[in-house]
């Protein structure tokens, strides 16, 4: 199985298409860094006006902390596209070249097959994940420094102690993790009904961005299948930015990411084993 995973591995990083979506990632978070770089200030000046007409703001606002917050913030509906990506292609790219067959020559189920690819995604994924932490968080703090982090919500103002964040991101990044592996999941699960790449890139997208809309709209005849969409709960990450943290939910969110997985993973390979490579 390690040597399946680590021939997955070298067609995933042999593709230039990999490596567009490590300079996605860099493009836009250094243009994010940029634009605070030059107008931070002035742009929490007017994001806080409200409290500093009654409070007195002081130390520093715009720091490492408070950018790489904005910058997961933007990125999170683009990250599951560069997921897709990779994912999307894994069974169907080989059905569109014609090596599905000549893979399933060699002394391998078609589970374990599927698992491969799955799990040469999910390192892909981690692998995107920590690019993202290091060219986010890593670059904010050395361009910008530390400092209390301000995170603005609706109805409230949460500041976090400088010395009380570190642990938010690690655990925040950790459950980004789980939340790209779900959508991994669902694109391999699309790539088994498809001939090539661009229907499950295109699909997952599609439904990720669907559910969130719908998650974000607020309306009440939606309210009642909130819970069991997985774009719900993909942004559990936020909670960790709380006070207190809101223990419970994020477990009830990572326990439904979890089951989402497990799912598209099993429905892929009952789908697989049965699915015709002769025509």
């Amino acid at each position: 199985m390690m040597q399946l995973i680590r021939q997955e591995l070298y067609k995933i990083f042999r593709r230039p298409r990999t490596y567009i979506s490590f300079g996605i990632i860099a493009a836009i978070t250094l243009i994010i860094e940029l634009a605070l770089y030059a107008d931070g200030k002035a742009f929490m000046n007017f994001a806080l006006q409200n409290i500093t007409e009654q409070f007195d703001v002081q130390g520093k606002i715009v720091n490492g902390y408070l950018v790489t917050y904005i910058i997961l913030q933007s990125l999170i509906i683009n990250i599951p596209l560069l997921v897709a990506l990779v994912a999307g292609d894994s069974l169907a790219g080989e059905a569109g070249i014609g090596t599905l067959r000549l893979l399933l020559t060699k002394p391998i189920s078609r589970s374990q097959l599927v698992w491969a690819k799955f799990l040469a995604s999910v390192v892909y994924t981690l692998m995107l994940l920590v690019w993202l932490a290091i060219i986010s968080l890593g670059l904010s703090l050395l361009i910008f420094g530390d400092g209390d982090l301000i995170n603005m919500k609706s109805g409230e103002v949460v500041i976090l102690l400088r010395d009380d964040v570190m642990w938010r991101y690690l655990c925040a990044f950790g459950f980004a993790a789980l939340a790209m592996t779900s959508v991994a999941a669902l694109s391999v699960f699309l790539s088994v009904f498809a001939d090539n790449s661009i229907g499950p890139i295109v699909s997952t997208m599609g439904i990720i961005l669907f559910f969130t809309i719908i998650t974000n709209l607020g309306l009440p005849s939606f309210e009642a299948v909130k819970p069991y969409m997985m774009t719900t709960h993909m942004i559990a990450w936020k909670g960790f930015f709380s006070e207190p943290v809101p223990y419970a939910a994020i477990l009830r969110s990572s326990l439904v990411l979890v089951i989402y997985t497990a799912l598209f993973i099993a429905t892929t390979i009952i789908v697989f084993n049965k699915k015709d490579i002769k025509s």
